[in-house]
C-alpha cells in the first residue's frame, strides 16, 4: 500500500499543477478576450484568431482544471442521497461511483479522444474560419484531461481504500452545495 500511496502523493501534486495551469489559462483568456474586445470596438479592428485563441484556453481551462476539481472534492455529484450518509457511507459512494462510472468513462473518453487529436497533429488540421488556428492545440486537451482525470480517479479510489483500512487520514465531511 506504501507505493500506492506515493503514487496518490504524486497524482495530488500534479493535478495541484494542472490546477495551476488551468487559473493561468482563465487570466489569459481574459486579457485575450478584454483585448480583443477593445480591438474590435475600439480600433476596428478583428482577427478569428483572437477569437479561437479564447476558445482554446477554454478548452483547457476545463479539461486541465478537471483532475484539480475530482482532488479537492469539488467535482458535480447528486446530493439526494450523499449528503444524508453518514460515517462511512459516502466514502462507500464514492468507490462506487469511481469504480462504475468515473474510470470507465474517462477511460473510454481518452480511448476515443487520442485518436482525434493525433489526427489533427499528423495533418496539420486547421480551422475553417479566415484567419483561423492549427487545430491540435485544442485537441491535445481533451486526451490530456481525460487521461488526468483518470489517474486522479485511480488515486481517489486508492485514497478511500486506504481510508477504510485506517492508512491514510482523510475529511469525509462533505458540505452541501448552497441551492
Amino acid at each position: 500500500m506504501n507505493s500506492l500511496l506515493k503514487f496518490v502523493n504524486a497524482m495530488d501534486w500534479i493535478s495541484n499543477r494542472l490546477g495551476q495551469i488551468a487559473s493561468w489559462a482563465v487570466l489569459i483568456s481574459a486579457m485575450v478576450s478584454a483585448g480583443n474586445a477593445f480591438v474590435r470596438y475600439g480600433l476596428d479592428w478583428s482577427s478569428n484568431s483572437l477569437l479561437e485563441i479564447q476558445w482554446y484556453m477554454f478548452a483547457w481551462v476545463v479539461m486541465v482544471g478537471a483532475p484539480y476539481a475530482l482532488k479537492v472534492n469539488e467535482h458535480v455529484r447528486v446530493d439526494l442521497i450523499y449528503g444524508k450518509l453518514k460515517g462511512n457511507g459516502p466514502v462507500y459512494v464514492d468507490i462506487f461511483g469511481l469504480v462504475l462510472f468515473l474510470l470507465p468513462i474517462m477511460g473510454y473518453l481518452f480511448w476515443l479522444s487520442f485518436p482525434y487529436f493525433y489526427n489533427t497533429l499528423i495533418t496539420g488540421e486547421m480551422s475553417q474560419n479566415a484567419g483561423g488556428l492549427i487545430r491540435w492545440p485544442a485537441t491535445l486537451a481533451m486526451p490530456v484531461g481525460f487521461g488526468m482525470v483518470w489517474l486522479q480517479g485511480v488515486a481517489e479510489l486508492i485514497k478511500r481504500v486506504a481510508y477504510l483500512r485506517g492508512e491514510y487520514a482523510m475529511d469525509t465531511h462533505y458540505e452541501k452545495p448552497l441551492q
